[in-house]
């Protein structure tokens, strides 16, 4: 039996579930646009989280690591650059505004860029419910057929599962990515994914537990970047990066390659026929997918020809390899079967850890979803129909408005999931949400 309402009489005019960058973005967006507005104007606005605070892949929040995306390309800028939640007000209450202007780049920290989110979520709090995971989306349908609004139920964890249920006319799916295990393989106290890489190293460093050899599997930036931190952490453990390709490839990150990402090719992306679709993909995997930045690739190829001249190897790569088979091993580690492809030939590798690198997938909205995803029209390849405003493509009894933030790969392009347009996203889905309210 469902809970009732937190207030019978609020229905929020969005209610988000996820509370990473995207719906973030979307939130400075709503307060910015509340500021100057009389109460009866304003969007009513919620979003709800599972985590207890805010955290944005703090697995990987390696010290040295950098952002792979411009600090221009924040939560607010591409919208309203004269925002005061930008990256750059962010560095001038902190102090080092000029320290960081010093640095002569576009790059910041990844470190430093979850601090400014951090500060971000902060400010916008009070439209946040943390430790709220949602279980269910329910359609709402009036006494004419018509649906519109949603309830949203969501569970407490650490209430010992209690459920609260909320009321919203529109909702803004923005759940993020989940981890991806190859087939075969599952995640163990020796066998993790990249996610939770600088967590489970410490953990493992903390114990003073030996690592002797730890084996990567991958081949993209989270791969290389796992490769270079547990050679760093471990220094007595050998390192083993198995991959498919030869070699690292190069992210693009040429000025003309990354216009795939400006919001105006996402129009481009949008209108164009399935197969021009599908060619723009693979022209331009190499901005975004299983691609290293070339400062890390010559950084451990260095450190690889430093360890031959030294006559100690402990960085290795299994090049045009794959992981055959992981069985536990008699001393409680892990035989690790690599088979290299041209010719068959197998070893197994005694590894104390293996790495995961393996990427991200999305996540399944129709688990999520339930009822509400049985109105949700699909092409014919079975994807989830999207509007140039991010808007589900419904049946025509819906008028309640369901946002999705992410897995619209198939319809916007490459900058689905990644930040390079999260702001311009945000104003798009505000926009429609206003100009809904305003028709109604």
């Amino acid at each position: 039996m469902k809970s009732p309402l937190l207030e019978s009489e609020v229905v929020h005019d969005i209610l988000g579930i996820g509370f990473g960058p995207s719906n973030l973005a979307l939130s400075i967006a709503v307060e910015e646009h509340n500021r100057s507005l009389p109460a009866d104007r304003r969007l009513n606005a919620l979003f709800l989280e599972r985590q207890p605070r805010f955290g944005w892949h703090r697995g990987m929040l390696i010290d040295d690591a950098t952002m792979q995306v411009s600090f221009l390309k924040d939560l607010v800028t591409l919208r309203n650059p004269t925002s005061d939640y930008s990256f750059l007000c962010f560095l001038r209450e902190q102090g080092r505004l000029i320290d960081f202007l010093n640095q002569k780049t576009l790059f910041p920290l990844r470190v430093e860029f979850h601090e400014y989110f951090e500060w971000a979520a902060a400010r916008v709090s009070h439209l946040v419910s943390y430790g709220s995971e949602v279980v269910s989306v329910d359609p709402v349908r009036g006494d004419d057929g018509e649906i519109a609004s949603f309830d949203v139920t969501s569970r407490d964890p650490s209430a010992s599962g209690t459920t609260i249920t909320r009321r919203a006319r529109n909702i803004s799916v923005a759940m993020g990515l989940e981890p991806h295990v190859p087939p075969g393989l599952e995640l163990a106290e020796r066998i993790w994914h990249n996610s939770e890489l600088i967590p489970r190293s410490t953990r493992l460093a903390d114990e003073g537990r030996p690592v002797r050899r730890a084996v990567v599997l991958g081949a993209g930036q989270s791969a290389a970047e796992a490769v270079d931190y547990l050679h760093r952490t471990f220094p007595d453990a050998e390192v083993c990066s198995v991959f498919a390709k030869y070699g690292y490839t190069p992210a693009d990150d040429s000025p003309f390659a990354n216009r795939i990402f400006d919001p105006e090719a996402v129009d481009v992306y949008f209108s164009a026929p399935s197969e021009v679709k599908q060619s723009l993909i693979d022209y331009h995997r190499s901005t975004n997918y299983s691609v290293v930045d070339m400062e890390l690739i010559e950084a451990l190829y260095a450190t690889a020809y430093r360890e031959k001249v030294a006559g100690r190897e402990r960085l290795r790569f299994l090049n045009v390899s794959r992981i055959r088979s992981v069985d536990p091993a008699a001393d409680g580690g892990l035989d690790v079967a690599v088979e290299f492809l041209p010719t068959g030939e197998k070893q197994v590798l005694s590894a104390d850890v293996l790495v995961l690198a393996t990427g991200y997938r999305p996540r399944d909205l129709s688990s999520l979803l339930g009822e509400a995803a049985k109105l949700c029209l699909r092409d014919d390849g079975d994807e989830i129909r999207v509007g140039r405003d991010h808007r589900v493509e419904t049946v025509p009894e819906v008028s309640a408005g369901l946002y999705l933030q992410g897995g619209t790969e198939h319809t916007h392009g490459l900058t689905s999931t990644l930040l390079s347009t999260v702001a311009v996203r945000a104003e798009e889905i505000h926009r429609s949400v206003q100009s809904a309210r305003v028709t109604v």
